[in-house]
């Protein structure tokens, strides 16, 4: 695993998957390898109650009702679809849940304006037709197909963002299991492809997406809901950056110390920013930025690795300013003007009153929208 940029959580987990799979002896759905409860268990984490000989980490953070009505979809005929605003933890929950059911999580279409049918169903490999014809062999199955093929799940990020023809073909499959292949010879069963018990779609969707390619009420019909709420709860949020920064330590092999004071610093000042936000009165007003739970991380971890590389091997409250005002501000001068009056209205105050990490914070932020101005 260590020479993977990124391993998927099948991988990442193998060990611990492989220890539940061999003690899991509750009732499967189809040929799925872990039973319902230890899915639920694999991603929520277990708890003393649950008697375990070992203690499992919790990997998504957020209601388990949202995890268990997933699991009960997907142990259905019906598709999954998780939506919500960015970084609400949708794709991260769609890995786990497949890593847990099927062991594997790779197999994606990614939804954009240029997702084509071929890409939910199958291409050709054009110089085996040319030298042998069309047939099974020389056919590319999409990553949909395969996991129809195996059993598997399948899943497909940010629906929204492809089009409606695209959106049309994922109908059929959803409701007739099967994916027919006309350039073959008909007469048998190799021009179409069925789906094995176990498959099924999960499929994301940003909310905010919503008017970019909406979905049919026939697609919607073929999806159970789940909706997957921002993290407003400043304890929850603290526990996934925390789980995340850990990670990301382990990850980069970085002995660094990261102040808990300072994790409070980062989640109060987004939580100000948020609370700008919720009350501008236009867009112009308030930071382009979603301000979510996961920019939250990429602007920790930013400050964590210059840290590292640049800096004393201690994460500080300038560069934590400093990676907070570079990592979101995406329009000029509109959202440097907002930075500033946040740091002028609200942290020089704060600074003032609760001293602490706050003055640091406060010319750190100050020097980097100098230097970006």
């Amino acid at each position: 695993m260590s020479d993977l940029l990124r391993a998927p959580a099948e991988i990442k987990y193998a060990e611990e998957l492989d220890w539940l799979e061999s003690i899991d002896d509750n009732p499967k759905p189809f040929s799925w390898r872990l039973s319902p409860k230890m899915v639920r268990l694999f991603i929520c984490g277990s708890e003393r109650s649950d008697g375990l000989d070992r203690e499992i980490p919790q990997k998504w953070f957020g209601d388990r009702s949202f995890v268990e009505r997933s699991i009960v979809t997907l142990a259905s005929d019906r598709g999954l679809l998780l939506i919500g605003d960015p970084g609400t933890g949708k794709s991260w929950l769609a890995e786990l849940l497949s890593a847990a059911i099927c062991r594997n999580s790779t197999l994606v279409v990614q939804g954009t304006a240029g997702t084509t049918e071929d890409h939910i169903k199958y291409s050709w490999n054009v110089s085996m037709v040319i030298a042998k014809g069309q047939s099974r062999e020389s056919m590319i199955p999409s990553p949909i197909m395969t996991a129809m093929e195996a059993g598997a799940i399948g899943r497909f990020e940010e629906l929204t963002r492809s089009t409606s023809d695209v959106q049309d073909a994922l109908i059929s499959i959803l409701s007739e299991k099967y994916i027919s292949v006309p350039e073959l010879e008909s007469g048998g069963s190799d021009n179409i492809v069925f789906a094995k018990p176990g498959f099924s779609v999960i499929a994301t969707a940003n909310s905010r997406d919503r008017g970019v390619n909406d979905l049919s009420s026939a697609l919607k019909r073929r999806f159970n809901f789940v909706r997957i709420p921002v993290v407003t709860n400043k304890r929850s949020e603290a526990e996934i950056v925390r789980f995340r920064t850990e990670e990301l330590l382990r990850r980069h092999s970085i002995d660094l110390d990261v102040p808990p004071t300072l994790l409070d610093v980062l989640l109060q000042s987004f939580a100000d920013l948020r609370a700008s936000a919720a009350a501008a009165g236009s867009d112009d007003e308030k930071l382009e930025s979603a301000l979510s739970t996961a920019e939250q991380i990429g602007v920790l971890e930013d400050a964590v690795l210059h840290s590292n590389f640049f800096g004393e091997r201690t994460l500080t409250a300038r560069t934590l300013a400093s990676s907070l005002v570079g990592s979101l501000t995406r329009r000029e001068p509109e959202d440097l003007a907002i930075f500033n009056k946040y740091l002028h209205g609200v942290v020089e105050p704060r600074s003032k009153e609760e001293g602490g990490s706050w003055p640091e914070f406060l010319e750190g932020g100050r020097d980097a929208i100098a230097t970006l101005s």
